[in-house]
């Protein structure tokens, strides 16, 4: 027996429901069914059924309105750069970044990107390098690797502000739905390449990020390395 089949029933139908959300059945904005056809599908109680919904609301991948009905949440640029962007002045102002994008490319993954995105070793990423930028200065450089399975047919303007953040467009684009990140935090000196792009002498001490995003159904779908340069911001992580 499987551990989902021991699994009480609210969490066998929680799991059900974030699967069809994740292969499209409702997406993104999109009502679902009502509790009573919802629970009628699933061969549950409303109350059981109202328990699952409330893990996914927990998790934001759901969002109830009162009197109207549940909603797939809807990625936007403010969503995302509040929940994993964790850098702020150093008065503690949020910052709202813009972006660009240097290098856009489709190859082998390397042996890291394999092992953080638990790819084959024959699978290809689509990778790129992103520039961005806080008040006109570039305290942030950061390399992207994506699964190229999951991301068919990915592009983004090179050399041109983006207009969405990237995990709106990761949804947006390619239904791929960013629930929760790993990262990895480490104190570097800057490499010779990135700290040309940060301004920064070779050497230069700076914020080295390892981060691995993963979706609704627990995948790894994207690497990110970001070089962080903190003379004028700071890395906030709250912790509960």
């Amino acid at each position: 027996m499987t551990a989902l089949a021991r699994a009480p029933l609210y969490a066998r139908a929680e799991q059900d429901l974030r699967a069809r959300i994740a292969a499209g059945e409702w997406k993104p904005g999109e009502a679902l069914p009502t509790e009573g056809v919802l629970a009628a599908q699933l061969g549950i109680s409303q109350g059981t059924l109202r328990r699952a919904l409330g893990v996914l609301e927990a998790q934001r991948l759901i969002e109830r309105r009162q009197g109207i009905g549940t909603y797939v949440t809807q990625a936007t640029s403010e969503r995302a750069l509040f929940h994993f962007f964790r850098a702020e002045g150093l008065d503690g102002a949020r910052l709202a970044p813009t972006s660009w994008l240097h290098r856009l490319e489709r190859a082998p993954a390397t042996p890291e990107e394999a092992r953080a995105l638990a790819l084959t070793r024959r699978a290809r990423v689509h990778r790129f390098t992103r520039q961005r930028f806080i008040a006109g200065s570039s305290p942030i450089v950061e390399e992207i690797a994506l699964p190229e399975a999951l991301f068919p047919g990915f592009t983004l303007p090179i050399g041109v502000e983006l207009s969405d953040e990237l995990y709106v467009h990761y949804q947006r684009h390619h239904g791929i739905t960013v629930m929760r990140v790993t990262e990895k935090l480490s104190a570097i000196a800057a490499p010779e390449e990135k700290a040309a792009l940060l301004g920064l002498a070779p050497g230069a001490p700076i914020l080295h990020i390892a981060r691995i995003a993963f979706d609704v159904m627990d995948r790894a779908v994207e690497r990110r390395l970001s070089w962080i340069e903190t003379g004028a911001l700071r890395y906030a992580i709250e912790l509960r």
